[in-house]
């Protein structure tokens, strides 16, 4: 996971390396070589895909005089992304960028003890309905809608008998599928509270800029520029929705028409042509990738 980018562009190779040097430790090795264990855990996977956009982020700059600032009407980010989102539009350093997504997933795995916790998606269900479902479902314990993704794509996350209750329930309410997914804990959720304690604390320790374009905040699914909103909507994200399928219907609504993905995977780019009709996604990851978005956003 951007290897091909460093190996192409002394850019890319510096954001690597910075970020390694503001963790102290060589997470790049881990992203390149492994193990694939060490890579998966949460304190690693969040900064390595953080990594990973900014590099495309500052290749772009670098090699094309393509600008979030210049070319972009906002930012936004799914869940750890919004922190890649922020780094882009120059509200975080690089490096604090780095250390807080180590914070977060450090602290987001030790909420909850290993096994106690769940999340499921529930295909086949508008939100409303699958929030129904989560609230039925948690009988005393925690259970509520943890991503809204696209229409009839929601997960839950709570107590893992509670999920599971959830799962059975969506399926009598007609959901199409409603599966566990294979995660480390339940994020999104209540359970997260001590997660969110932490990052209020590590929060409120960086230095924040406005964006140079408003973000649009996974809890708001609205525009904001302000550094103290930004704060604590960081922190309301740990234990509360992201809201993407209105997020990308709010940047629809105000006239976007394109969306660029930056970074490792294509999965939001699947999810933007789904909540906003017409609208074109562009998947960059890669040196090509890279050059044909450059001509593209260029021309």
């Amino acid at each position: 996971m951007g290897k091909a980018l460093a190996d192409n562009f002394a850019t890319a190779r510096a954001v690597f390396d910075e970020v390694d040097d503001a963790l102290g430790q060589s997470l790049s090795q881990v992203m390149w070589d492994g193990p694939d264990d060490q890579l998966i855990l949460t304190a690693n996977a969040q900064p390595a895909l953080m990594a990973v956009s900014m590099a495309v982020v500052r290749v772009l700059q670098a090699e094309h005089g393509i600008t979030v600032a210049d070319t972009a009407k906002f930012v936004a980010g799914h869940s750890l992304g919004e922190y890649s989102a922020l780094a882009a539009a120059g509200t975080f350093t690089l490096a604090d960028t780095a250390r807080l997504l180590k914070v977060r997933g450090t602290a987001m795995q030790a909420a909850t003890p290993v096994g106690t916790g769940a999340m499921a998606a529930l295909l086949g269900l508008d939100f409303a309905t699958a929030s129904e479902v989560a609230a039925e479902a948690a009988g005393g314990e925690v259970c509520q809608a943890a991503n809204d993704n696209a229409p009839g794509q929601v997960v839950v996350s709570g107590a893992r008998s509670a999920v599971e209750r959830a799962i059975e329930i969506a399926r009598t309410r007609g959901a199409r599928r409603a599966v566990l997914l294979p995660v480390s804990a339940p994020f999104h959720c209540a359970l997260m509270q001590p997660a969110a304690d932490a990052m209020a604390e590590a929060l409120a320790g960086v230095t924040m800029n406005a964006p140079c374009v408003p973000v649009v905040a996974n809890v708001l699914a609205a525009a904001t520029s302000d550094p103290a909103d930004i704060r604590q909507r960081l922190v309301d994200q740990v234990t509360g929705t992201v809201r993407w399928r209105e997020s990308v219907g709010f940047m629809a609504g105000e006239g976007i028409d394109l969306f660029c993905e930056l970074g490792a995977g294509k999965v939001l780019s699947g999810m933007v042509k789904r909540n906003a009709e017409g609208a074109a996604a562009l998947t960059i990851g890669s040196p090509d990738d890279i050059a044909a978005a450059a001509a593209q956003l260029k021309g």
